[in-house]
């Protein structure tokens, strides 16, 4: 089968497209004719980590020591990238009851990755469940990484109706799905913050208001919220003290040894905390996200599209600040069952 691989860690040219082994299913695995993928911020590290310093890193060292031992120090184990996907059942295990050959099927591969290819193997039980009727592939595979992160996130910080929240990295991969549900599910005022080319699109994401952080410094603002959630963690509590309520909560998602010691330190000497979340992908988020999906709650957005034989091209666009909405890399049959090998 066809797959873009990577060799050894680097830009986005070291991404090509090459023959591999097609994979086969165990008894409780399904086989994916994956039909679209998405570039997630977890890609094009993964592409480029030898690169990335422990400094440079979005969590402490201990999880980057993790990561550089599960995708090599030197060069990456993994060949193939891409942890969203969306497909159809080509194959089933024989001891898979959930699904059957013909189901459109979308998921969430984690550290696993694999989904730049024309198939992949999911485990049964895994985090993958059925595309709603109204979505196209394209669709599908912009939502499952944003939105389980998402809702994972919401449902750990316990938000509250109506309250009033600032998302920091608004039009991101985790951002415009935590804008919708948060509107969605919990009636909160939104407000976002992304750069110039992303205004209108988190504001048709239904934040009822938006900053452009390269003309406006939202901390000089006079307004606060009840919850700030920075997803990169770009802010600090010092800096951001004065826009929390009085028991309003700084949510860092990505976050080092610094906000934990906030965390800490505001557990038992602020009356507005700092917290520090990590979000596992759960088969029953994504089920759930499904259901909003189909109530109308969550509206997947697709920013522009490329072939697989295009994901370097793909990878550049994610890193340009011409970057809209979520990237999506589409594969039509391009090759066969043949199996040869990755190099080395």
């Amino acid at each position: 089968m066809k797959a873009s691989v990577f060799s050894e860690y680097g830009p986005p040219d070291v991404l090509h497209l090459s023959e591999i082994s097609a994979p086969v299913p165990g008894d409780r695995e399904v086989l994916v004719r994956v039909h679209a993928t998405s570039v997630n911020f977890g890609d094009t590290m993964v592409r480029n980590f030898r690169a990335v310093t422990p400094r440079q890193f979005h969590m402490p060292m201990l999880f980057w020591l993790i990561g550089r031992a599960q995708f090599g120090f030197r060069k990456p184990r993994a060949h193939v990238l891409g942890s969203d996907f969306a497909g159809q059942v080509a194959a089933v295990g024989p001891k898979v009851t959930r699904f059957e050959v013909g189901d459109r099927v979308f998921g969430f591969r984690g550290a696993r990755m694999g989904a730049y290819a024309e198939y992949l193997c999911a485990p049964e039980r895994g985090a993958m469940t059925q595309i709603p009727e109204t979505l196209t592939y394209e669709e599908a595979a912009t939502v499952p990484y944003g939105a389980m992160m998402a809702w994972g996130l919401l449902r750990k910080i316990r938000l509250e109706p109506q309250q009033r929240v600032l998302v920091i990295g608004a039009s991101g991969g985790i951002g415009p799905a935590l804008v919708q549900l948060a509107v969605s599910q919990f009636d909160a005022e939104v407000t976002g913050v992304c750069s110039t080319p992303n205004v209108d699109y988190v504001r048709s994401l239904g934040a009822t208001d938006v900053v452009d952080y390269t003309t406006h410094d939202f901390l000089e603002s006079n307004e606060t919220y009840d919850v700030i959630i920075d997803i990169l963690g770009k802010s600090s509590f010092a800096d951001c003290k004065h826009t929390l309520a009085a028991r309003g909560k700084l949510i860092y998602v990505s976050f080092k040894m610094r906000e934990i010691g906030q965390m800490l330190w505001t557990s038992i000497s602020s009356s507005r905390k700092v917290r520090c979340v990590v979000i596992d992908e759960k088969a029953e988020d994504l089920e759930a996200i499904a259901a909003f999906i189909n109530a109308g709650k969550l509206r997947p957005l697709v920013g522009k599209t490329f072939p697989l034989e295009q994901a370097a091209e793909a990878h550049r666009h994610a890193a340009s600040e011409a970057k809209t909405g979520p990237i999506v890399i589409t594969i039509p049959e391009l090759g066969t069952h043949k199996a040869t090998s990755v190099p080395a």
